[in-house]
């Protein structure tokens, strides 16, 4: 933004360089698949009326000229909204989803659709099917990227874009960017418009953005996040603000902990770096209160219940016309979903009902709650993966241990990377407050941010500035 402003670079070159990195990305073994769609001529229109604005001093917004990507799951104009499918969006979409329409407004140039998890329903982002294959992992290609939104935070990582959107069901948003060492937010339930995206699971998804920064996610966030007529359950929000962002410390702030459920089984080379990045928080003056999380285990149960009860419900006719041209985990989880009753479902949503008024009290105590992002690394890839997919119940079960809370109870999480494993995989911490104040995460991400004392370039990585 700074150098356009400049005038040493111009929107259009900057194009151009993410144009023949496509095509590398494209090219290279294995492919890199992080964006599944594009088109040159689309990307070389918005970004001449960019270096045109710049030109003229009349930028749209902090966003013009930003090479940023949306998940498949949302409608771009003039791309097929695929959804990870392999029978999906036979025509190119005609209209945009509210997020691709609000970017295009702030003059960002949209540089392509990128790969998801079939219809979103794993962790692992891999997808075999002919029109997706599998990213890659920038930190280590032959490791999975995570999921569903795996193309978002790969893109991310590689340079490719500053920005990605994704959406966030069961840590859709936050376990990709976890494991592929970037910034991942999950608004509020309702902060960032939905419409335009594919309903999958309508009570648990949020949408947010993958970021190189935490002050790139507030920037997204702040031009994304307002109710939008078309998407009624975020009409009643309170303004976006990004209060208290730049404050130089933490003084006045409590963190919650509840060291039981902080503790990952296997994970003892990260545990010490997750401790240090506690008490560099409170170094910065925040205090730490022991919370207890009550019916973490209840919780797990009832999000799973509720997501695929929801995905199951939505996606029927397409599990009995399209079943033979679904992967084979897709199959599987639609399988397990069509077991859950009536009475599951009701049950599960009274456990809602339940945590939520245990959060609302914990939130009288503390302004946020800390925990590990992802309990494990990234997983890696096999053989047999590419031709017929993954199927891992436990570690997708494992993958979204710190994720559920947040899209069960609809409160916004923060993922910011703080290090790496002996192995260069990048480990995150996890930071989530109470309903509509995604405020307080952005001010406690920038300062966990300055905890990591190095950023390890990845293997794969593109300059589009050079």
């Amino acid at each position: 933004f700074l150098s356009c402003r400049s005038g040493k670079l111009t929107p259009s070159q900057v194009a151009k360089n993410v144009i023949a990195m496509l095509e590398d990305c494209d090219k290279s073994t294995p492919p890199f698949r992080a964006i599944v769609q594009w088109d040159q001529e689309q990307i070389m229109l918005m970004a001449e009326a960019s270096t045109v604005r710049y030109r003229n001093k009349c930028t749209l917004s902090y966003l013009d000229g930003i090479p940023v990507c949306l998940k498949e799951e949302f409608k771009v104009v003039p791309y097929r909204h695929r959804v990870g499918t392999a029978y999906l969006g036979t025509e190119p979409e005609t209209e945009d989803a509210t997020v691709a329409k609000k970017l295009r407004e702030a003059g960002a140039i949209i540089i392509g659709v990128s790969n998801m998890h079939e219809l979103g329903t794993g962790t692992t982002g891999c997808n075999p099917n002919r029109y997706h294959k599998i990213p890659r992992n920038p930190y280590k290609p032959n490791h999975f990227t995570g999921g569903s939104s795996s193309g978002s935070a790969a893109a991310v990582a590689a340079g490719l874009c500053p920005v990605a959107i994704g959406t966030d069901g069961g840590g859709s948003v936050r376990i990709p960017a976890s494991f592929c060492g970037v910034v991942g937010l999950k608004g509020t339930f309702g902060r960032i418009s939905c419409h335009g995206s594919l309903p999958l699971s309508y009570s648990t998804v949020s949408v947010g953005p993958i970021c190189t920064s935490v002050a790139d996610a507030a920037i997204v966030y702040s031009i994304l996040a307002e109710p939008d007529p078309l998407y009624p359950y975020g009409l009643k929000q309170p303004k976006a603000t990004l209060s208290d962002m730049c404050a130089p410390d933490l003084k006045g702030l409590k963190l919650g902990v509840d060291w039981t459920f902080f503790k990952v089984p296997d994970a003892v080379c990260a545990l010490c770096v997750l401790y240090s990045a506690v008490e560099h928080l409170q170094s910065l003056g925040a205090s730490v209160v022991e919370v207890s999380l009550p019916e973490m285990e209840e919780v797990r149960v009832a999000h799973v219940i509720c997501i695929l009860s929801e995905m199951r419900d939505f996606l029927q006719p397409d599990f009995n016309k399209h079943f033979q041209e679904m992967n084979l985990d897709t199959r599987a989880n639609l399988a397990l979903a069509s077991q859950f009753t009536a009475l599951d479902y009701i049950t599960a949503n009274r456990q809602r009902t339940r945590s939520m008024r245990f959060l609302r009290e914990i939130f009288t105590t503390v302004n946020c709650i800390l925990t590990p992002g992802v309990a494990s690394t990234a997983p890696r890839i096999y053989e047999s993966d590419l031709l017929t997919g993954s199927s891992d119940l436990s570690f997708t079960v494992q993958s979204m241990r710190f994720m559920q809370l947040g899209n069960f109870t609809g409160i916004p999480g923060l993922v910011v990377p703080i290090g790496y494993s002996t192995a260069g995989l990048p480990i995150s911490f996890q930071v989530m407050a109470k309903w509509w104040d995604e405020a307080v995460l952005l001010r406690i991400g920038q300062k966990l941010e300055q905890f990591r004392y190095q950023t390890k370039k990845p293997s794969i990585y593109y300059d589009i500035l050079a």
